[in-house]
């Protein structure tokens, strides 16, 4: 996908990178602290904050406790090698199912919500 193809053309988009490159439109290539990414996007109200992407961004970000929500897809394709979605450096997360899609591919996304703790939902 090209960077003008982009899907949420009428939303801001953070590209998360590791090099400089400039910002084009309401699309900001971004290579600072993650963190403090998403602290200031919810200072600035945003009321959800879709995360697509890697491994690598999605453990940070569970390490941090900054997801809420997973939407998991399993794409029915066996390989032998590659990134594991969840590494072992992170603190155990308890997960509510709330949907199940399928789709004609075999695809399959899982949408999971964290359990409130303070509340034991």
């Amino acid at each position: 996908m090209q960077v003008g193809e982009l899907p949420y053309k009428d939303k801001n988009v953070y590209i998360i990178t590791r090099a400089f490159r400039p910002n084009k439109g309401k699309i900001v290539f971004y290579s600072g602290n993650l963190t403090e990414l998403i602290h200031n996007l919810k200072i600035q109200n945003q009321k959800n904050i879709l995360c697509e992407g890697g491994a690598e961004i999605v453990n940070e970000l569970l390490r941090k406790d900054l997801i809420d929500e997973l939407i998991i897809s399993i794409i029915p394709i066996l390989v032998g090698k590659g990134i594991r979605l969840f590494d072992e450096n992170r603190p155990e997360q308890k997960l509510k199912l709330i949907s199940v899609k399928t789709f004609e591919t075999g695809l399959i996304q899982l949408h999971y919500k964290r359990f409130n703790q303070d509340k034991l939902q």
